[in-house]
């Protein structure tokens, strides 16, 4: 990116600076961001891991965070039993009581509900990561979840929604999330759009999990098709910790998800499926880092991509398997389906193995449709229209089908069909 944005990026932070709250993130750790990524500079694609990701939204960019919306907007049904907190524009805006006695949870703004958890402070140094440093900069609010270990599991719903078109501003969802040794959390997060804005969201999530911790978390990024998103994750894994994390990502014009997991404890394990599907001009790019230090850590990922029209779909898996990690076992999974002349998939498995006594396998593919199970679809009968459509959804569903949330799944799945426009195609299926 040209010296003229990064001038304009650190003239927008000025201009606002003095108003973003301390209690959300201090003054000179924002000045510390802010000045780590002008010396890193913003990504460009000439950068292997960015290299299939629509950065040029970012030239466009208003940067300084957008005023909270006047009202809420219209809010899908909620899942029983999860206590649901609501983000307008990374602003909370709503938040039920909670019940939960093990189970803490506040607006990193406003201090409600209890304490925040304690957490390490550091800028994120990871290069993929760097867009986390916007966050660390331009923060206004942001959910602080401790979970302590207690007999029921809690289960929470984060629903963080655009609101304002990106020439008003841009919205910064954040989250830090601890689990103390043993217990464990499921966690629904979605992010949605208000209307057809062309937002510009930047998000940012933590998680620290203890040994024995668990997780179970479920991500749907579902914003409009004229929305600029980019997300971060990162996760730190101590002995025996497992992390769940499914995500599903239908939306956004641009969308950019990165997510460095650190496998720091022995016993340690994390899966990841992770489904995508672009149609017309959309932009989907996933980057995972699986970061193996201890001994005996285990690392899943699978992916499921489909692009249609003239989108671009893209996942890339690394796994690095350092020194101290003896007795790693990884597997991946990656698969692209094109559908249609003027797309593209894009699977990439990295492995970077520094030690012995490891298995570590992986496997990617990217094609068109089995022609052999559309052979066999259309001699049973069916239309050429309808069987392409069976076979694509149960592509996907390798990745939804493990939603252990029946309520949750059903609801992914007719969203899925909807926007494939199939959904009356597959309503036999979605009962």
């Amino acid at each position: 990116m040209s010296n003229a944005l990064l001038a304009r990026l650190r003239d927008e932070y000025g201009a606002v600076r003095d108003a973003l709250p301390d209690s959300v993130i201090g003054g000179e750790r924002r000045l510390e961001a802010i000045e780590a990524l002008c010396a890193q500079g913003l990504p460009t694609t000439r950068e292997e891991n960015w290299r299939y990701a629509n950065l040029r939204v970012l030239e466009r960019a208003r940067f300084s965070p957008c005023a909270s919306p006047a009202g809420m907007a219209d809010l899908p049904a909620p899942l029983a039993g999860f206590t649901r907190f609501v983000f307008l524009d990374g602003v909370l805006a709503m938040g039920e009581p909670v019940q939960h006695a093990g189970l803490g949870v506040r607006s990193l703004r406003s201090g409600a509900q209890g304490p925040a958890p304690s957490m390490p402070q550091r800028i994120p140094a990871l290069p993929e990561a760097r867009l986390a440093l916007l966050n660390e900069a331009f923060a206004t609010d942001g959910a602080a979840i401790r979970v302590k270990r207690e007999a029921a599991v809690p289960q929470i719903e984060l629903l963080f929604i655009a609101c304002a078109p990106a020439q008003a501003g841009a919205s910064y969802p954040r989250v830090q999330l601890s689990i103390e040794a043993g217990a464990r959390l499921t966690l629904v997060e979605r992010h949605l759009s208000a209307g057809d804005a062309a937002s510009l969201v930047n998000g940012a999530l933590r998680v620290d999990l203890a040994e024995g911790a668990r997780l179970d978390h479920y991500r749907l990024q579902q914003t409009s098709t004229r929305t600029a998103w980019f997300d971060t994750v990162e996760a730190t894994l101590a002995q025996d910790a497992r992390y769940s994390l499914i995500a599903v990502s239908p939306g956004a014009l641009a969308a950019r998800s990165t997510v460095h997991i650190r496998l720091a404890g022995p016993g340690a394990e994390v899966a990841l499926s992770a489904a995508a599907l672009g149609d017309r001009q959309q932009s989907l790019d996933t980057y995972v880092l699986s970061e193996h230090l201890a001994p005996r850590t285990r690392t899943e990922q699978i992916f499921r991509g489909i692009a249609s029209g003239r989108a671009r779909v893209a996942f890339n898996g690394k796994i690095a398997v350092r020194e101290s990690a003896r007795g790693t076992d990884s597997r991946q999974s990656l698969r692209g389906l094109l559908a249609g002349p003027e797309a593209e998939i894009d699977v990439r498995p990295q492995l970077e193995i520094y030690t012995d006594e490891v298995r570590c396998s992986h496997g990617a593919t990217a094609g068109k449709l089995d022609e052999n199970m559309l052979f066999y679809l259309l001699s049973r009968g069916l239309e050429p229209e309808v069987a392409q459509r069976l076979l694509k959804w149960a592509f996907l569903e390798d990745v939804v089908s493990r939603i252990e949330l029946p309520a949750l799944r059903r609801r992914i799945e007719h969203e899925l069909a909807g926007q494939m426009s199939e959904l009356a195609s597959l309503k036999e299926l979605l009962r």
